[in-house]
């Protein structure tokens, strides 16, 4: 059996494989297939191979050319497909569109600028496949910006397509904001704003999430830094009903978002129903002497509907957590305790003997400096005079505040014969997906922030990439579970919990593994991000059979932990 070369007239020549023998004087030959379509270096290799030389002689017959860590693309580009992200930004397979995925993987990878992602895909670098899977070798970093402005102007579309997928007609939704520091000076979003815990002012951006009850992220909006929380509800429903088509809605959001004057602005007028909370103030009048809300109710209960008339036609949901009244109460005391300590060292300056603090203004500006940065300002009585200060507890107000520990009250309109009370409960309770989303994107894991972008259209597209990230890591840590420090039992977790006000509790599943440190198959549970450190492990080689110009693909072969992952997420590793 031999390769034989066909020469043809101004067209590639017919390659055959045949077989000859002899027959008395004459020889015979018959062709056993056609092979031109292969590869050349394959057609060579049969060709040595018929001939009978060895093609690996010795344990140095082969060259590996270059290694890249691959794994951890393969989990991630694997997963990209089987949800169906490709179609998703586009049904047409172009460059712009590769540069958007790889961006999108390059965030669950390795966050960094688009100058570092451009390095990274380079040829001469190439730290992972990434670049070669995606075919964006040689991409630099204004390919990498073309590709974002390009993603901006479908995001419209491409939302739309989540929503449906995740959304549906007289469902709810979750929406809830969050700031994120911004260090450009040129962009219009940024602004002066306080952070959401607290501390000092900072440029910064906001952006919202609409997600499922779920927490899978479908929307992302970006506002300038000073926006406050209820005016983000109105553009939130913009998506909802003119993009998305969706007319009957119920939204969660907490109780500075969905406020009385954004219920009676924006909801009720639009047909939307709502589920938040009270505030505090609000809880205090309905606790008064012959109010609705008395301690008496949580007696033998934790739960309970109560009904007023300063809320016609809706319905009002008290809850007591008595672990939550410890918690807070730990809180108010440390924090009383440390602003007394603030305010006994002003004292100390005002009453002492080398250059005391006098004068009533000065004094008060730096008593209003302690009390400006506690939380608990309002439960002091203080006196200021131009060479005194004094100060003591009010105990009155500490007292009332402490009536209210572990109370919250869940406000809502959807009639009980849709959500009873322990589903308003469990709804509002959802809102935790979201902020879990906003961890997630504000972390090291995906790093929307600190923001570095100079135009407004970049922001609001490198914003909305770190969403699409979330929205394919949120699958990802799902599929993995069983391998992740989480519990993969949420079934088991709910049975345990002996009411939806209590806190949330782990499955016996999952304290095992959190006990162990181990999954139930014995092998070490890990974070998400150290599982896609030893995901990288399993690399792609590019080798070359030795003294010929053959080359192919040779993959490590996976260990046990790999193969799990591989399994668990659906996807192979050899792309």
């Amino acid at each position: 059996m031999f390769v034989e070369t066909i020469p043809n007239r101004g067209s590639r020549p017919t390659v055959l494989l045949r077989e000859a023998w002899r027959e008395g004087k004459k020889i015979r030959r018959r062709t056993v297939g056609n092979i031109t379509a292969l590869p050349e270096n394959q057609i060579e290799q049969i060709r040595r191979t018929l001939k009978g030389e060895q093609l690996v002689s010795s344990d140095d017959a082969f060259e590996i050319l270059r290694t890249r860590p691959h794994g951890h693309v393969a989990a991630v580009v694997g997963t990209m497909h089987k949800l169906g992200i490709p179609e998703l930004l586009s049904t047409r397979k172009h460059a712009k569109r590769q540069l958007a995925l790889a961006m999108i993987a390059g965030r669950i990878l390795d966050p960094c600028s688009k100058l570092a992602t451009a390095q990274k895909v380079d040829p001469d670098a190439l730290s992972s496949s990434l670049g070669e899977v995606l075919g964006v070798e040689g991409a630099d970093a204004d390919n990498l910006y073309e590709a974002m402005d390009w993603l901006l102007r479908g995001q419209a579309r491409i939302e739309t397509k989540l929503a449906r997928r995740h959304l549906g007609e007289g469902g709810r939704v979750l929406w809830d904001v969050t700031p994120v520091p911004f260090e450009s000076h040129t962009c219009e979003l940024a602004a002066f704003g306080r952070p959401k815990r607290g501390g000092r002012s900072q440029r910064q951006v906001v952006f919202g999430l609409l997600a499922t009850p779920e927490g899978v992220p479908v929307a992302a909006e970006v506002f300038r830094g000073n926006t406050a929380d209820p005016d983000t509800v109105g553009p939130a429903l913009d998506r909802l009903q003119a993009r998305f088509g969706l007319k009957k809605v119920t939204m969660v959001g907490d109780r500075g978002m969905i406020t009385n004057a954004r219920i009676d602005k924006e909801l009720r007028p639009r047909g939307v129903d709502w589920i938040t909370a009270l505030r505090a103030p609000t809880i205090r009048s309905l606790m008064k002497e012959g109010g609705p809300l008395q301690l008496s109710l949580f007696d033998e209960q934790d739960l309970a509907e109560i009904y007023s008339p300063d809320f016609p036609g809706e319905r009002l949901v008290a809850c007591r957590n008595p672990l939550l009244a410890e918690d807070r109460a730990r809180k108010r005391e440390e924090l009383l305790r440390a602003t007394e300590e603030k305010l006994v060292r002003v004292q100390a300056r005002v009453e002492g003997q080398r250059r005391p603090l006098r004068g009533e203004d000065a004094i008060g500006v730096a008593v209003g400096k302690v009390l400006g940065a506690s939380k608990v300002a309002k439960h002091f009585r203080y006196q200021i005079t131009d060479n005194a200060f004094t100060f003591e507890r009010k105990l009155g107000s500490i007292e009332a505040e402490a009536a209210l520990d572990g109370i919250y009250v869940i406000r809502t309109n959807v009639p009980e014969a849709e959500l009873g009370p322990e589903e308003v409960v469990r709804a509002y309770k959802d809102l935790s997906e979201v902020e879990q989303a906003f961890r997630v994107l504000k972390s090291f894991a995906l790093e929307v922030g600190p923001i570095r972008h100079r135009l407004e259209e970049r922001v609001r597209a490198h914003v909305f990439l770190c969403m699409l990230a979330r929205y394919v890591r949120w699958h990802m840590e799902r599929d993995l579970a069983p391998l992740l420090l989480t519990d993969h039992d949420p079934e088991g977790a709910e049975h345990r919990r002996s009411s939806v006000v209590a806190p949330a509790r782990r499955s016996e599943a999952g304290e095992r593994k959190i006990r162990s440190q181990r999954t139930e198959d014995g092998a070490p549970a890990r974070s998400f991000e150290t599982l896609i450190e030893d995901l990288k492990t399993l690399t792609k080689n590019e080798t070359r059979l030795e003294g010929t110009e053959v080359t192919f693909d040779k993959y490590t072969r996976p260990t046990g932990l790999q193969q799990k992952a591989f399994e668990l997420l659906a996807v192979s590793y050899r792309m």
